[in-house]
């Protein structure tokens, strides 16, 4: 049976696409857009009209108490992704990490509790595990805040969990992988790749080019988001959601230049590496346990599969109408 669904940060890179596909099964969406003088509901202003149709837009501020509470009535499954994610803005502005990873999160699951929401999945990030100590990494890693970012994601993880354990709020925390895609910003490494490419810079600008990443296609990473609100037995659980395969940026810059059919040299733009002990060295996730409680297993899983979605990505920013969005080289904070 169909369910009514909040989506936070639904005008984002992964909540448009979460957006489409619950639209797409046949859910009732709430979409839970960041109030703005623009009236921009984000990339929701670009998917396919019968999309934008089909969804109800609550324009409001997840570190608002009141609004999250009405924003949440009447709703069976909140999907919960609303933060603030970029590494680099958490080194000079932390307090807004906590103000809205942190607290926005404790509001969602404030109201949850009040209103006996049926399930709130609650979005993680590999970066708690900060540099792999074992690989694959499974749900048991230490954690490991190496940022603000990191560290109000871990908060924001407990907080939930603790709302399971303290009241048996049902809640489930999914922990995505480096989610790569259409409409990412370039404030992540493929797009910075990509746009760079794609404007005719053959010279990149780059961080660091050691470290290894598991990118996780977005469609795959939807699909997960509707596995553990599906599954009662993720329930209280934290539940990885990767590729199952590790790529360092360095070859990560050979393949995207090979998919997109030119050569290109790298530059280190000293401004884009993070500091030497916040760096996160390496990210490889085990996914056995989404395949145990979820049935879930990556469709563009492995090398073949990661160069499948990395092609598929690169088509899309290359469109004109596409890449306008960016501004190509100009580092994102």
């Amino acid at each position: 049976m169909s369910k009514t669904v909040l989506v936070t940060g639904a005008g984002g890179f992964i909540g448009s696409h979460l957006v489409e596909a619950l639209v797409d099964r046949g859910e009732e969406v709430r979409a839970f857009v960041r109030y703005n003088a623009f009236n921009s509901w984000g990339w929701l202003d670009t998917v396919n009209e019968d999309i934008r149709e089909a969804i109800e837009i609550f324009s409001g501020d997840v570190r608002d108490p009141n609004g999250v509470r009405k924003a949440m009535r009447g709703i069976d499954v909140v999907y919960h992704l609303a933060a603030l994610i970029s590494i680099p803005y958490s080194y000079h502005s932390p307090d807004t990490y906590v103000d809205t990873n942190v607290t926005g999160t404790l509001n969602i699951l404030q109201a949850a509790r009040d209103l006996g929401t049926e399930k709130v999945v609650h979005t993680s990030t590999s970066e708690v595990y900060g540099s792999a100590q074992f690989v694959p990494i499974t749900e048991d890693h230490p954690l490991q805040g190496q940022s603000p970012y990191s560290a109000s994601k871990i908060g924001a993880d407990q907080m939930a969990l603790s709302f399971y354990r303290s009241f048996d709020t049902p809640v489930a925390v999914i922990r995505p992988f480096n989610t790569y895609g259409p409409r990412q910003s370039t404030r992540a490494v493929i797009p910075t790749i990509i746009t760079q490419i794609a404007s005719g810079r053959r010279t990149l600008e780059l961080g660091n080019l050691h470290p290894t990443r598991d990118f996780t296609y977005v469609v795959d990473t939807a699909r997960g988001f509707m596995a553990v609100a599906d599954s009662d037995e993720a329930v209280g659980e934290v539940v990885n959601v990767g590729s199952g395969f590790e790529i360092s940026i360095g070859d990560l810059v050979d393949l995207t230049a090979e998919a997109m059919n030119v050569e290109v040299s790298v530059e280190t733009d000293e401004e884009r590496k993070r500091p030497e002990k916040s760096e996160v060295d390496r990210l490889y996730a085990d996914v056995s346990k989404a395949e145990d409680i979820l049935g879930w297993t990556p469709t563009h899983g492995g090398r073949n599969g990661f160069k499948k979605g990395l092609q598929k990505t690169a088509e899309w920013f290359s469109q004109d109408e596409n890449l306008q969005h960016y501004k190509a080289g100009t580092y994102a904070v």
